[in-house]
């Protein structure tokens, strides 16, 4: 007889995993029904890895722009779309952060929260450092929409929790790249009511994804 292959445990990506909590409804079991399947499968495939080197590159060679003006040119032809739509924002953002030689990248580290009874792998893109030493922690949006208000709370909760492995004493950053805009933690939010907020979540993730795979 044959062994059943054993059960995968539930974990998300933070993207996942915000994007989760924006979902209402059954879309949601789909949503994680979909993760379960490319965990399982271990698939998956980031089209936006060429833009988020461009712009590191633009930041840490101090070049104001001249890898993100060119790196729509180098995507195969299926990208250029997608590449033309968020390379302006990301010029934007890139203008945003003033002087080029007063600011350059800074190296991050991932974790692993627990949220719940769930593992999130907590990933910024990069870090920045100011002059005077001033450091934040970026997570790059790049959906069509604008980050929702569960999306951005998630993230920036989910970066400022763990900051001391990502990058210490740095702030949490999320930029919405298509738009150029960039969103910090509201300093009235309340740290307790975000946690029970997304503790129910993540149980509720898991449960859907213990159940997906029983069925």
């Amino acid at each position: 007889m044959s062994n059943p292959a054993p059960a995968i445990p539930p974990y998300a990506t933070m993207l996942g995993f915000t994007r989760y909590v924006a979902r209402t409804g059954p879309a949601k079991a789909t949503f994680v029904g979909g993760l379960r399947r490319q965990r399982e499968r271990r698939t998956g495939f980031n089209p936006h890895s060429q833009l988020v080197k461009a712009l590191k590159a633009d930041i840490a060679f101090r070049t104001g722009g001249s890898y993100l003006e060119g790196v729509t040119a180098l995507v195969k032809d299926r990208w250029k779309p997608l590449y033309e739509a968020v390379s302006a924002g990301a010029l934007t953002y890139l203008t945003s952060l003033g002087a080029p030689d007063e600011v350059g990248l800074a190296q991050t580290r991932e974790a692993i929260a627990t949220v719940g009874p769930l593992a999130v792998k907590i990933n910024p893109h990069f870090g920045i450092r100011y002059a005077g030493n001033r450091r934040e922690a970026v997570r790059l949006h790049f959906d069509e929409q604008p980050p929702t208000p569960e999306v951005i709370t998630a993230t920036l909760h989910l970066m400022t929790r763990h900051m001391d492995q990502i990058l210490p004493s740095a702030e949490a950053v999320l930029v919405d790249v298509r738009r150029g805009v960039t969103y910090r933690r509201d300093p009235a939010a309340k740290t307790a009511d975000i946690e029970r907020w997304l503790a129910g979540e993540a149980a509720a993730f898991s449960s859907m994804w213990t159940t997906t795979t029983a069925a």
